[in-house]
């Protein structure tokens, strides 16, 4: 496989991983309609950078590393279910803001989301199991190298940010649409889908 089609293939993988619904969808969608594209975006590029650096760990061999986090697999469980419990009660119970406040969130606030996002994508230590199976998938046999390892995940990265703009794309498009009471209602439904993945995580760490 050329270095074009291996960067095509794992963009692909890239993309049919991010694209299914789960918590940090749920979060990127709500973040985009309550504070705009901004928050959105800076949600996506959390989670690609987040499986970026599970990728490069996965893809260099950097087994004490690998070895550690999934060592400490319940403990982040844990830290993540209760991360997801707060954002969950959080978003249900918060007030619906005007534009210009929530713009103003936004604009203020992109670091600690990108921030955010970043902790909860690394607090999934089965990523790692995931592209490590990628990359002995994608891999030509006796010729995985460090180059083939960082093309393949760049080309997770870009099938990943790929589809966190496409989804902001295409809330931002209908947030201004909805209205404010539709907004709070689907405020709502995130919060109570967020607690509910939360609670979930916690389970799964006990």
């Amino acid at each position: 496989m050329t270095g074009v089609g291996l960067f095509l293939t794992a963009a692909g993988v890239g993309l049919a991983v991010a694209a299914p619904v789960g918590p940090m969808g749920m979060l990127c969608i709500r973040r985009t309609l309550a504070e705009g594209p901004r928050a959105g975006l800076a949600i996506g590029f959390g989670i690609a950078c987040g499986d970026a650096l599970y990728g490069l760990v996965a893809a260099l061999g950097m087994v004490s590393v690998s070895q550690f986090m999934l060592a400490y697999d319940r403990p982040l469980h844990l830290v993540a279910g209760l991360f997801l419990l707060y954002l969950g009660v959080r978003t249900f119970m918060q007030k619906p803001a005007t534009d210009a406040a929530a713009t103003n969130g936004a604009a203020t606030g992109t670091v600690r989301t990108y921030a955010s996002a970043l902790l909860l994508t690394l607090t999934n230590p089965q990523t790692i199991i995931m592209f490590a199976a990628l990359f002995a998938t994608l891999a030509p046999r006796g010729a995985f190298s460090t180059g083939i390892a960082l093309t393949t995940v760049s080309g997770v990265f870009s099938g990943s940010i790929a589809w966190w703009c496409f989804l902001v794309t295409v809330v931002s498009g209908a947030r201004h649409a909805l209205g404010a009471k539709l907004r709070h209602l689907i405020d709502r439904v995130a919060g109570l889908a967020l607690a509910a993945f939360g609670a979930a995580e916690i389970r799964r760490a006990i």
